[in-house]
């Protein structure tokens, strides 16, 4: 390693902020002998590396494809925007961390695709790469580009740059993947005929080879493959609950030299989600519910803090607190990690009296703030979206939490949700006001530490694909600030309003994510020409550029409202229906006539609501 050399002259690593993203070598990090493998994969994260290296999927598919000897998978991210403009300077090649060689020199280059307004970052990393930005301009000397990640339940905005996209999880294809492109090379078959047999691997989708064909409103009409040997449904590929603990898990996870988002060991407990929220997408397309044993947990997790270094350990699901294991868990991670001084983190937990326990366990009461995500201020709202969190619950749980210590309390609320009225949109402030009340009445003045601190915070609602909400219409920039306002107004009436404090997210952000969320192939032409005109870090606020954005969707002729604020009619053709979940859209339906009712359908433990995701066979499925 000594004698390795970087990419990057020294005299450019050092005109550029933190360059330790960009020189590779971390601890744990594979290095290979490119000519001793047969396929070189490189991963990329269109972020950067910070935001990337907290990714836990491409540490997973990482590890796996590192313990086959025939191939070397290395990782590239997004070059920040000082970077960028000297690569393009100086025509350098964009280079992968490892090998340190241009990224145009793998076999395969993955993106996860995890938010929609990293879409023009993809497009800076084909072009920084050489590499031709759309699939049909690519010869036999490009890489073949694969995506996967959520955003791939509707691929359709992004199709045309990529050549392949694989719907479902890493464990279950991608090593059949590989040995095809091996067998294909053996055999003197090139990109085409490769793509050919690809299509034929279950939950691969090229879209190539696939037409849609529109009605005179603009509306799908028919989505279609061109040739008879590739199915016209592609399906989710999961790894079966029976299985889920045996899949293959990073035990030596690459460490960063610098300080990344999630700077700590991630255990990855379950996949899924009982829940239901109808807003969720990864509640809907990660179904059904399936649990690592905690024996296996507790084993990983000694072993990555072992091999990695780190002082902290995070647990990783969609709801922490509805894995069956919870308490051997923590009881086992508590005996590790206490005797070895190790943190550990604990998202997403229902506030109940177990966790808040098990928090006054773990955590540094003074440092810490607890969090509720309400996502509605009224009852009323939560029951539309299915929230299955009760007033009660908040109530009950922020009191137990007060005579446990907490004086801090983080409200997480979404607007724009659908039927909402401007009672909901108060019942943001007045719930954070019931809270200080709770605790101004509750804690007596010797038992208070100090003045109660509510943090409550909204983002803009934006449907998503296979979601019951996938039906809902958006609103106008303007008419989202309105309603952000009108609840920063609401605030300001309240009693306790200087324990009070009210954010909210970027209303054009939310525009532009929800038309690639829902779009089609036409947004295509929308996204790399706004790209070629300089938008990149998009889901940057200092970076966006919604002027240029509109810009370019006038001149391309895009209606914005097609995608966001028309009505969807039930029996509409999706984009996205090619793809099949588990989770049948007749569901669906039934759910979004539920929400607009008003019901709740209880959690998946409660009972089954006949989603479809049973033939999967999920830990609670019948």
């Amino acid at each position: 390693m000594a004698n390795r050399k970087t990419a990057l002259p020294e005299e450019v690593l050092l005109s550029v902020e933190k360059p330790a993203r960009y020189i590779g070598a971390e601890y744990n990090s594979v290095m290979k002998n490119a000519a001793e493998v047969k396929v070189r994969f490189v991963m990329c994260f269109p972020d950067v590396y910070e935001i990337g290296m907290s990714y836990l999927g491409i540490q997973i598919i990482y590890d796996m494809l590192n313990k086959r000897p025939d191939v070397w998978c290395e990782r590239v991210y997004s070059p920040w925007p000082d970077l960028d403009r000297v690569l393009r300077e100086k025509k350098l090649p964009l280079f992968s961390l490892e090998s340190q060689e241009p990224v145009k020199r793998a076999d395969i280059l993955g993106f996860t695709l995890q938010y929609e307004m990293c879409y023009t970052n993809v497009l800076q990393v084909l072009d920084l790469s050489g590499i031709p930005l759309r699939s049909n301009d690519r010869t036999e000397a490009d890489p073949i580009v694969i995506g996967g990640g959520p955003c791939t339940y509707n691929p359709e905005p992004v199709a045309p740059f990529f050549d392949l996209f694989y719907i479902g999880e890493a464990e279950t294809q991608m090593n059949s993947l590989v040995d095809l492109l091996e067998e294909c090379r053996a055999e003197g078959i090139g990109r085409t005929g490769f793509l050919r047999r690809a299509a034929r691997i279950p939950g691969m989708y090229v879209p190539a080879f696939y037409e849609p064909a529109y009605n005179a409103d603009g509306t799908l009409a028919a989505f279609s493959p061109v040739y008879d040997d590739i199915p016209g449904t592609i399906k989710r590929q999961v790894v079966s609950n029976d299985d889920i603990s045996d899949v293959p898990f990073p035990e030596r996870p690459v460490v960063p030299y610098i300080q990344v988002t999630q700077d700590r060991v991630v255990l990855e407990i379950m996949r899924g989600c009982i829940r239901g929220c109808r807003f969720c997408q990864a509640g809907m397309i990660y179904r059904p519910l399936r649990e690592k044993s905690f024996e296996v947990l507790l084993k990983n997790a000694e072993t990555m803090l072992k091999n990695t270094g780190y002082d902290e350990v995070s647990l990783s699901s969609l709801s922490s607190s509805d894995y069956s294991g919870i308490k051997p868990l923590i009881d086992g991670l508590i005996d590790f990690c206490g005797s070895h001084k190790v943190n550990i983190a604990l998202p997403s937990l229902r506030i109940d009296a177990f966790s808040l326990d098990v928090m006054k366990k773990i955590q540094d009461v003074k440092k810490s703030s607890l969090t509720f995500a309400p996502e509605g201020g009224t009852q009323r709202i939560r029951n539309v979206i299915n929230k299955g969190l009760t007033e009660e619950d908040i109530m009950g749980g922020a009191l137990q939490a007060f005579k446990g210590g907490w004086n801090r309390v983080k409200l997480y609320f979404m607007l724009g949700l659908p039927t909402e009225t401007e009672e909901d949109m108060r019942g943001i402030a007045e719930l954070s006001e019931r809270i200080a009340v709770l605790y101004y009445r509750n804690m007596p003045p010797d038992k208070r530490k100090g003045r109660i601190q509510i943090t409550a915070s909204a983002s803009f609602f934006v449907p998503k694909p296979f979601t019951p909400f996938q039906w809902a219409v958006m609103e106008e920039p303007d008419e989202y600030l309105r309603r952000a306002y009108y609840v920063k107004d609401a605030m300001r009436e309240q009693h306790n309003r200087k324990s009070m404090s009210f954010s909210y997210h970027d209303a054009d952000a939310t525009i532009l994510e929800g038309v690639m969320a829902r779009g089609d192939r036409r947004v295509a032409d929308v996204i790399e020409n706004a790209y070629r005109a300089g938008s990149i870090f998009d889901a940057w606020s200092d970076y966006l550029d919604y002027g240029r954005w509109m810009k370019v969707f006038e001149d391309a002729g895009v209606d914005v409202g097609f995608y966001t604020t028309r009505q969807r009619g039930l029996d509409e053709l999706f984009p996205w229906d090619f793809i099949d979940i588990g989770v049948s859209k007749s569901f669906l339906r039934r759910e979004w006539a539920r929400a607009l009712a008003g019901e709740v359908t209880p959690n998946c433990r409660e009972g089954c609501s006949g989603c479809g995701a049973a033939v999967l066979g999920g830990d609670c499925c019948p």
